[in-house]
């Protein structure tokens, strides 16, 4: 008799301990949804294929470059989204975000008023650029864009829509009395070293990253000009990822993302390892 209430006991509580297991699980199940639940957003970022080492494609067909690098470990920190590269052009990225094509673009782009009324721009910028005069060597003392413009010197023309055109249109409004003498260009681009030497300009506004590919690498396409051709240094320029005017949310992550990574020193490492020059060091002097 005794042993069949013991054994009564034993059923009793197995039957018990059985049902507040199944419960805790329904909770933690509840409380813990998995992970192939969680929506993810897939982001389109279009990058500028031809601007070493800012953003290109590698030799095995990879998006790389300074900006596509800080977009991948921004992507890292947001697991709700995917980010997909696409190589492109620069007018093409930007007509494609702006017009939805792509969710955001990057292409050491400059701030400028009128590229706000087309595109979001987050609160935290994604790098820094080095923007100088190419010259040749007999013109290595004109160091400022007053300089250029005090010399009466011509200047490579850039297209209105380039932000560089835009950089020497301000200086121009602040000093009405030395204007540098600006023309429009028909392509976003234009090749500033051969014009330079070929004595079509006397200078031409370049980035000291495209100058270093296209002068100072040993394989550059003018590396037999390095003697020849100099870069002076005239700014030191905060450069922003392009998100279309629909993707408020996605900047806002974007921002979280990359102040964390700006804390952490990583795009610090990042802009040493593609620039071999850390831009951030002086931050406290730029003023655009």
């Amino acid at each position: 008799m005794k042993n069949k209430r013991f054994l009564k006991f034993i059923v009793v509580g197995l039957a018990v301990t059985t049902l507040l297991t199944g419960c805790g699980a329904s909770k933690a199940s509840d409380a813990a949804p998995a992970k192939s639940d969680v929506k993810v957003t897939k982001v389109k970022v279009a990058y500028d294929q031809t601007l070493k080492p800012i953003s290109y494609t590698d030799e095995n067909g990879n998006a790389t470059g300074y900006d596509v690098e800080v977009m991948k470990q921004v992507a890292e920190l947001l697991p709700q989204y995917e980010f997909e590269y696409i190589p492109t052009t620069s007018d093409d990225l930007l007509i494609g975000v702006e017009q939805g094509k792509y969710d955001v673009g990057v292409k050491n782009a400059f701030w400028t008023k009128e590229r706000t009324e087309k595109f979001v721009f987050p609160k935290e910028f994604l790098g820094l650029s080095s923007t100088g005069l190419a010259l040749k060597k007999e013109n290595e003392k004109i160091k400022t864009l007053s300089d250029f413009a005090s010399a009466g010197f011509t200047l490579a023309p850039i297209a209105a829509n380039n932000a560089q055109y835009t950089v020497i249109d301000e200086y121009n409004k602040a000093n009405p009395n030395n204007q540098v003498k600006l023309e429009a260009g028909d392509a976003f681009t234009v090749d500033v070293i051969q014009w330079i030497n070929e004595g079509r300009v006397k200078g031409g506004v370049s980035l000291e990253s495209q100058f270093d590919k296209q002068v100072r690498a040993s394989d550059g396409q003018y590396h037999n000009l390095v003697n020849d051709i100099v870069y002076n240094e005239f700014a030191v320029i905060k450069t922003w990822p392009l998100f279309n005017k629909k993707q408020q949310e996605l900047a806002d992550a974007y921002d979280g993302a990359i102040k964390k990574l700006k804390e952490e020193k990583k795009t610090n490492e990042l802009i040493k390892k593609f620039y071999g020059r850390d831009l951030f060091e002086v931050l406290d002097k730029v003023n655009r």
